[in-house]
């Protein structure tokens, strides 16, 4: 049988606390090999005496939790470690992006991304449907994510075909790929709107160099390419 994992993950609160709500969907071929890719990822930081921490972006880039004993340097070098993992691996993602202005309440948030969700689905049908099972993987952080997720699924696909997954970041490395690529493209908009933090600069420099060094490193994985 022909499987397709879906991981996602989300950037921001879903009442509108923040300026900017992302989800991002990662989908991963399961007859596509990730062992290659992951062991020389892992081969590169015990080469480079980089601990093999879950990744985490939040953390990584602001020095708590995981991270918290880790000078900048190192944690920059485990983001682009990271990095190259992720041109390594056989995905494609989509993001959706939200300002925080156009919703105001969980509720409205969920009817937005399910109906952006259920374009983007239609869009990608005979893909979907080359599948026998699509698993979502999510760890139901946020509640608009969840009914937006299984709402469109439910409504695109049979609802024999989506197979729901709790996702824990640790346990699962493309799980940790869509939080990575979340932050690339919450950053893209915070560079766009001269949004960008003190801590963005810090990792990803201009926004030349974020364009050329990471940007385009992700966008060769987005099926919007």
């Amino acid at each position: 049988m022909k499987e397709l994992s879906v991981f996602c993950d989300e950037s921001g609160i879903q009442e509108g606390g923040s300026k900017y709500y992302l989800v991002t969907m990662v989908m991963h071929d399961q007859s596509n090999s990730l062992i290659d890719a992951l062991n020389h990822y892992e081969h590169s930081l015990a080469k480079r005496d980089l601990p093999d921490i879950p990744f985490h972006a939040t953390p990584l880039m602001r020095g708590y939790d995981q991270y918290k004993n880790l000078d900048m340097e190192m944690r920059k070098k485990l983001l682009s470690s990271f990095g190259i993992l992720v041109q390594r691996l056989p995905i494609h993602y989509k993001s959706f992006a939200f300002k925080s202005k156009e919703f105001k309440t969980a509720d409205t948030l969920q009817v937005q991304l399910r109906r952006k969700m259920v374009d983007f689905l239609f869009d990608e049908i005979d893909l979907l449907q080359s599948f026998d099972i699509v698993k979502v993987y999510y760890d139901n952080g946020q509640t608009a994510v969840t009914a937006a997720l299984h709402a469109a699924m439910e409504y695109v696909l049979s609802k024999d075909v989506p197979l729901y997954r709790d996702s824990d970041y640790k346990a699962y490395r493309l799980a940790q790929v869509a939080d990575y690529l979340c932050e690339i493209e919450l950053a893209a908009i915070k560079y766009e709107n001269h949004d960008e933090t003190r801590t963005d600069i810090k990792f990803f420099g201009s926004i030349g160099s974020f364009k050329k060094n990471w940007l385009k490193q992700a966008r060769r994985k987005s099926i919007d390419r």
